[in-house]
């Protein structure tokens, strides 16, 4: 019930929770605090960029509002409708000199928030500093370390590249990229950058080593149907389906075996051999309470992932699935559907070298250990990102993502990167973007 003697409180009232309110505000270096590269990493690991409905236009328009606070330029493209890809560029002073790309993927893989400690975008950042996020690893770390590095470059340091310095940001690499990097490489745009040398997305290392990669595995898809006479599931006799997929089964299994004894070994690494790993069998006939069990089916299939290495003999595999692993004299044919290049424009394997015939990779080299890192051996990825349409185009290419002392999450559950990684990362970076573009005797 309202009163006169309440209404004549009402402004001591109002002038004591607004003092409160006053006093409740951060100070402004607290909002300082707040707008931090770990802010900005969280900001853009909430959006939700996961396959199949990725929110792309969100992320490009957050990356631009980065980029343009930092005065570079921006433009984007969109080689499939609804698939932008951004680029971002810092003029060099010497724009006749090829360029260097730094390319990360916007899209990353699902996730199953029932499974996550955290939700998967919801980027918290826990008390011993992990920040739990799909694509926190793969890859949006370093798609916002490239802005972070070249913001610290120009503001702090008043650096300018002698060499124009691209970020390429674009769709789809989870799922082959044949939208994005495949149809950007092929473009006039692509073309005009002149681009000498490529950083893409490398792994984690859980040693205090950086892992980087000349080179990606390259994955089939083989699907192994085979036929034969139906008959009574009581009867035995040659040649059925399934008896002939299970053989053929049995003998992809064997290779498999062969090539995993050599990893075991420690005579390879995963990535340096032919892996193959079944991923479904599809056989039988359904019924309503299952499969019809006493009816041998006429038909079986089964799906393999096959991924090679840059040296596989290539005539040598096929030569293989057809006379070993799906002979046609078994009534069985098959179907290989190759996901990405396997060659350069040369007819050479997708490889960057990692010696002095590459001047690239020496500059690369002294970057990071001038920014208090080491590398550990040059490896193979073991499975694949864009940086193969690079190659494919004979530009030198490595995978790189600084983090060191990090178990290797990507595409897991409770994917995760620590903060301290995140921002010792910005610093390998502006140590490698700041030698790459300062870089004046390479050319293509």
């Amino acid at each position: 019930m309202y009163n006169h003697h309440q209404s004549s409180l009402f402004p001591t009232l109002i002038l004591f929770l607004s003092l409160t309110l006053l006093s409740a505000t951060p100070p402004p270096q607290n909002q300082q605090q707040e707008d931090s590269p770990i802010n900005r990493f969280q900001q853009y690991l909430r959006i939700n960029t996961a396959h199949p409905n990725p929110d792309y236009t969100s992320a490009v328009t957050f990356l631009k509002t980065q980029a343009h606070s930092i005065g570079l330029q921006t433009q984007t493209l969109e080689f499939t409708p609804n698939k932008p890809l951004l680029l971002v560029t810092w003029p060099g002073s010497n724009p006749t000199l090829p360029s260097i790309l730094l390319n990360s993927h916007i899209d990353s893989v699902p996730a199953e928030p029932s499974k996550w400690s955290h939700h998967p975008f919801s980027a918290v950042r826990t008390p011993d500093g992990k920040i739990f996020a799909r694509g926190a690893q793969d890859d949006k770390c370093i798609g916002v370390q490239y802005l972070e590095a070249i913001k610290t470059l120009k503001n702090e340091f008043s650096f300018e590249p002698i060499r124009t310095v691209h970020i390429s940001y674009v769709p789809d690499e989870e799922i082959g990229g044949l939208d994005g990097m495949a149809k950007f490489v092929k473009a006039k745009e692509f073309e005009e950058l002149n681009v000498g040398f490529v950083l893409d997305e490398g792994q984690a290392s859980t040693s205090n080593e950086f892992r980087v990669f000349y080179a990606d595995r390259s994955p089939w898809n083989l699907v192994i149907r085979a036929l034969g006479t139906p008959g009574h599931g009581s009867r035995m006799f040659d040649n059925s389906a399934m008896e002939n997929l299970m053989k053929s089964i049995e003998v992809i299994t064997k290779f498999r075996g062969n090539q995993f004894d050599v990893v075991k070994a420690g005579l390879a690494a995963n990535s340096e051999v032919i892996s193959v790993n079944p991923v479904y069998l599809k056989a039988g006939i359904p019924s309503p309470t299952g499969f019809v069990m006493n009816m041998q089916p006429s038909e079986a299939e089964a799906g393999f992932d096959i991924r090679l290495t840059p040296m596989t003999d290539l005539d040598l595999l096929k030569k293989r699935i057809a006379e070993e692993w799906a002979p046609a004299t078994m009534n069985m044919t098959y179907q290989i559907t190759e996901k990405g290049p396997l060659r350069d424009y040369m007819g050479q394997p997708l490889v960057t070298p990692t010696n002095d015939s590459n001047p690239w990779w020496s500059v690369f080299k002294q970057a990071v250990t001038a920014a208090g890192g080491k590398l550990a051996k040059p490896e193979i990825l073991p499975s694949t990102t864009d940086a193969r349409f690079m190659r494919q185009m004979g530009i030198p290419s490595l995978g790189f993502s600084p983090m060191k002392n990090t178990p290797i999450l990507l595409h897991d559950h409770n994917e995760f990167l620590k903060d301290t990684v995140y921002l010792e990362g910005i610093k390998v970076y502006e140590s490698i973007i700041k030698y790459l573009s300062s870089f004046e005797e390479a050319s293509r």
